[in-house]
């Protein structure tokens, strides 16, 4: 039986003769009991039209419990409701609030149509949120359906609020969210990060809104992304603008007919992004960290971010990723020691779950791919979790080992005081090589130790510990004295990087896992 009270008996009347379907009469009574959606529309239609009768048959009290009475006959009068009823449903079999959304889908057979498009797409879940998307001109009629209504009540010192009456989303969701998530051998939840996503569209959505753009012009602006303006939210906030008096000028009450029922999108779904972090090595100088574009032509084959991210890809079966690193290296430098944190989002990934054995034969599979680079610690992290990558980036420690010429010929006690010099103060103006991709700017940098192995007359190995984000190759040349001090200047000769390491990332992120 249905939750209905002696107050919705008007509203059901009036409803039905305006040609509304059962489940919008249901949504205007505030039926808040899902199982009520999920019932089929020939036993709602039969109950309601008991319900209303019950008003007419002698038997029937007011809510004080006094026996009604009217001015015709019980039998007459119940006739009488029945055939406007069933006139307005025969005029037009399309319900002019929901547009047949609430008519032509919430039966199990489009349930399993939007199963089986899920199915056909290979997601694996365990939950999933379903979300509607709706054409923009519902609200118009609801709002019409509403006004209409109001009145009735009104005249019954009764209220009714626009937000007591349940929303079309919510009445659908009810009547084919259980079927969909018995299907699917998943639940249907709240939050998940799964959704699944159902549309419909109507085409005469532009001319039941076209009033209110008349009406509130501010309130409907074209943009770049949208193909109309007549957006959900453009509409809504014009209702919440335009008077009723106005807007019963423009638009009637109940609204008129619909020539026309609403169509269903495809099935989409989506996944939200999974995040895979670790650290890398890398050895050959002939290998950038992302993919090498210069004035729209590719220069070199292949990149740090690919070699990581196709197996990933293609485990996880993702639409496409996002790469990010504790810092990056230039092409011709290697990174050696434990390795350079860095994290990849993959995007709509259709699998999600992976055991740490799995995740360590992927880390396998990438290691075994090139000898270029190695990876190490992989491991699946939380979206927040790769912000500490970037947290504090500048405050960080970075240790490099540089081989170093020398114009003027040296011996081994001409570098010896390179080793004396603690938290050495540098200014860096955006270095010339850069200055095409980073905005110009003076940054302030520590070199907070040094040291040296002596090689030959003109050569020796520097090994520098500096704050993140340190210039190495313009500290050693002085970019044409963009950087000062540099070690020309401490050294009072030119000098140059032939190669350079990056020995250690000092960021404890993210945590090493053993062998």
């Amino acid at each position: 039986m249905l939750s209905l009270k002696e107050k919705d008996r008007p509203i059901v009347r009036k409803l039905l003769c305006a040609g509304c379907c059962v489940r919008c009469v249901l949504r205007f009574c505030c039926v808040g009991s899902s199982s009520a959606y999920r019932r089929s529309s020939q036993d709602l239609h039969k109950e309601l039209l008991a319900f209303i009768s019950e008003e007419n048959s002698p038997e029937s009290h007011d809510a004080s419990g006094e026996e009604r009475t009217s001015d015709a006959p019980p039998n007459k009068r119940m006739r009488t409701d029945e055939d406007s009823v069933t006139a307005a449903q025969t005029d037009s079999d399309i319900c002019p609030v929901c547009l047949g959304v609430l008519q032509d889908f919430c039966d199990p057979t489009f349930a399993k149509q939007v199963s089986d498009a899920v199915k056909k797409q290979q997601y694996e879940f365990d939950s999933l949120v379903l979300t509607v998307s709706l054409p923009a001109q519902m609200s118009v009629r609801e709002h019409s359906c509403w006004l209409h209504v109001k009145k009735e009540v009104r005249e019954k010192s009764m209220c009714l609020g626009k937000e007591d009456v349940i929303q079309v989303k919510d009445a659908f969701k009810w009547a084919v969210q259980g079927k969909i998530g018995q299907e699917l051998g998943a639940a249907v939840v709240a939050n998940s990060p799964c959704e699944v996503s159902v549309g419909f569209i109507h085409p005469e959505t532009q001319e039941d809104c076209h009033f209110l753009a008349n009406a509130c012009p501010d309130c409907f602006k074209p943009t770049k992304n949208k193909a109309s303006i007549f957006t959900r939210m453009a509409v809504v906030k014009a209702l919440e603008k335009i008077s009723e008096e106005k807007f019963s000028r423009h638009y009637p009450c109940p609204p008129k007919k619909a020539n026309t029922r609403c169509t269903a999108l495809d099935t989409t779904c989506l996944h939200t992004s999974v995040f895979i972090a670790g650290r890398y090595n890398k050895f050959s100088r002939e290998l950038p960290q992302t993919p090498w574009v210069i004035d729209g032509e590719r220069r070199m084959d292949g990149s740090v971010e690919e070699l990581i991210a196709a197996p990933l890809l293609s485990s996880f079966r993702a639409d496409g990723f996002n790469f990010s690193s504790s810092g990056r290296e230039d092409v011709d430098v290697r990174t050696l020691g434990n390795g350079r944190p860095f994290a990849v989002e993959l995007l709509n990934p259709h699998r999600t779950k992976f055991s740490r054995t799995e995740i360590k034969h992927l880390q396998e599979t990438i290691n075994q791919s090139s000898d270029k680079i190695r990876v190490r610690d992989l491991q699946i992290v939380t979206r927040d979790a790769t912000s500490r990558m970037k947290e504090g980036e500048e405050e960080k420690t970075k240790t490099y080992s540089a081989l170093i010429w020398t114009e003027k010929a040296i011996d081994s006690p001409d570098l010896e005081f390179l080793a004396n010099i603690k938290d050495l103060r540098i200014a860096q103006k955006t270095p010339l090589r850069v200055l095409h991709r980073r905005p110009l700017a003076v940054r302030q940098r520590l070199i907070h130790s040094m040291s040296t192995i002596y090689l030959d007359q003109h050569h020796f190995t520097l090994k520098l510990c500096t704050q993140a984000g340190t210039y190495i190759k313009e500290f050693v040349h002085g970019d044409f004295g963009r950087t000062k001090p540099n070690l020309c200047d401490l050294m009072k000769t030119d000098a140059d990087i032939l190669e350079l390491d990056v020995e250690s990332v000092d960021i404890d992120w993210p945590p090493a896992i053993p062998d």
